[in-house]
């Protein structure tokens, strides 16, 4: 099985089956199509939304085993388990395992260790080893030494290509080897960041846990097209939805933004003549209101757009975001704070209740009838937020 990218483009996930039958990471569909009718290969589209509520179901599960957790990425967590003893660790681990597997059908591993470098190293291990039942434990110095021994460079976490290569010329093969060195010359070779390695190798903790996540500096929203867009109207409906998606962002953060980029650009697979461009609108006042984003936006891409090109991507790019209690109000040509925050309100109120794009700006299309917008053509049902998508069971 694979799952593809925006658009269905190219395969972004594999099972251990497909990367035997040689689809690389990145393949476009295109090229692969042929193998996968051939040899039965289940293919499918991104599905955020299912796998957006799985991760919190999830890490739910998760809350129950530790009051502090970390949610690292949408597929992976750390815990704290200090305060669990020892030789009740393992058995605490098997036990979520079983039941994140009984109540979401999500199978996992747990790697424990006494840093995190140390518990993603183990987690790794405990993949790789069936024999484990998804759980390992390095906690023990002993333990951790002879499995260090057998794993490469590669798999230490934070370690990629160029940092193997600069380990590699230190004299190191194995994490063993890499725990072994001299922080102070791992330090020259690879930061404070390789100092900081070697220590979480050898069970000293460098790296706290983040139960918070830390306040967002930027923001993005960027789609490529479903098809080539070569019509003003039609780019604008594009930028005026990608808007409408960051004002839902940042009031969900709390944040704000005093100015707006706006690019859009061809496909550098097409033939003919490229084009890139972009430019920045700024804001009389820092905010987060879709109809004062939307207008800014707009304006911004009007001012760039030339005809005669078929663009293929658009997107709005923000930075140097702050709280909105924090924003400095404008002393000319400000908003009324308040009365946007009440609509703005009103507006969650309603996609939050009836289901994300009830209610957008006129100037964003209605959401069933973008062309432009992004293909999921082999998407699977998104089971547990969409009531019309739930599987229906009758009896015989």
């Amino acid at each position: 099985m694979i799952v593809l990218s925006n658009n269905d483009g190219c395969a972004v996930a594999r099972t251990a089956e497909a990367k035997a039958l040689g689809i690389r990471m990145g393949a476009p569909m295109f090229q692969i199509r042929d193998l996968c009718r051939r040899e039965g290969v289940r293919v499918f589209s991104s599905n955020y939304a299912l796998y957006g509520d799985m991760s919190a179901r999830v890490n739910a599960v998760y809350r129950d085993f530790s009051p502090r957790i970390e949610i690292y990425s949408i597929d992976e967590s750390f815990l704290d388990l200090s305060d669990v003893r020892p030789d009740q660790r393992g058995s605490l681990a098997r036990d979520m395992r079983s039941t994140v597997q009984r109540w979401t059908g999500i199978p996992t591993c747990v790697g424990i260790g006494p840093t995190r470098t140390l518990a993603k190293l183990a987690n790794h291990i405990a993949k790789k080893n069936p024999g484990l039942s998804g759980v390992c434990d390095l906690s023990d110095a002993s333990v951790r030494a002879a499995w260090m021994a057998r794993v490469e460079l590669a798999e230490i976490w934070g370690v990629g290509a160029a940092g193997a290569r600069k380990l590699m010329a230190l004299g190191a093969r194995t994490v063993a080897d890499v725990a072994s060195l001299d922080p102070r010359r791992v330090r020259q070779a690879m930061t404070v960041v390789g100092e900081r390695l070697v220590h979480e190798l050898n069970g000293h903790a460098c790296l706290d846990l983040e139960q918070m996540t830390p306040t967002r500096k930027g923001c993005a929203v960027t789609r490529s097209f479903a098809t080539r867009v070569t019509d003003l109207p039609t780019l604008l409906q594009a930028i005026a939805a990608h808007a409408t998606r960051l004002g839902e962002k940042l009031r969900r953060e709390g944040l704000v933004t005093d100015h707006v980029t706006v690019f859009f650009h061809t496909s550098p697979h097409d033939p003919g003549t490229a084009r890139s461009v972009s430019t920045t609108a700024g804001l009389p006042e820092a905010t987060n209101d879709t109809l004062v984003l939307t207008s800014a936006a707009q304006d911004a891409a009007r001012r760039i757009w030339k005809d005669g090109y078929r663009y293929a991507k658009a997107g709005l790019i923000t930075t140097d975001l702050v709280p909105l209690a924090n924003a400095q109000r404008a002393l000319i040509g400000g908003y009324d704070r308040e009365r946007s925050a009440a609509l703005m309100a009103a507006l969650d109120a309603c996609n939050a209740r009836f289901g994300r794009g009830t209610v957008v700006p006129a100037s964003a299309g209605i959401v069933d009838q973008r062309a432009w917008a992004t293909k999921f053509e082999m998407r699977s049902p998104r089971y547990t937020t969409r009531l019309d998508e739930t599987p229906v069971i009758r009896a015989a």
